[in-house]
């Protein structure tokens, strides 16, 4: 896979969960502001307590990952990738964070 097709998959994957997430997500929590509920909503029955439980787990390593790498690497603004990972969720953040450590690691190239 070329550097395009890896950056324009990242962007298209980040970006159409972020929408996803808008679409099925925004209204209701509009219609009932309760944040604390919606979040308990994904601890309702084994299943999605086990998703729920790897999505949480999934940022924890993310933010593992981006304090290692600003300490071995100097990749910057990785804070935002983990800001992206709170909401609009993981899967944008992480995609955030692979396209800026590309960039940054092309630009020491």
């Amino acid at each position: 896979m070329n550097d395009g097709i890896y950056r324009a998959a990242l962007v298209l994957l980040g970006l159409g969960f972020a929408v996803a997430f808008a679409v099925i997500c925004v209204p209701p929590l509009i219609e009932n502001p309760d944040i604390l509920g919606a979040l308990g909503q994904g601890f309702v029955n084994p299943y999605s307590t086990g998703y729920s439980l790897d999505v949480l787990t999934c940022w924890a390593v993310l933010a593992v990952f981006v304090l290692w790498e600003r300490q071995t690497l100097g990749i910057r603004h990785g804070w935002i990738a983990l800001v992206l990972g709170i909401a609009p969720g993981v899967a944008t953040g992480f995609a955030f964070y692979l396209l800026l450590r590309s960039r940054s690691r092309r630009s020491r190239a």
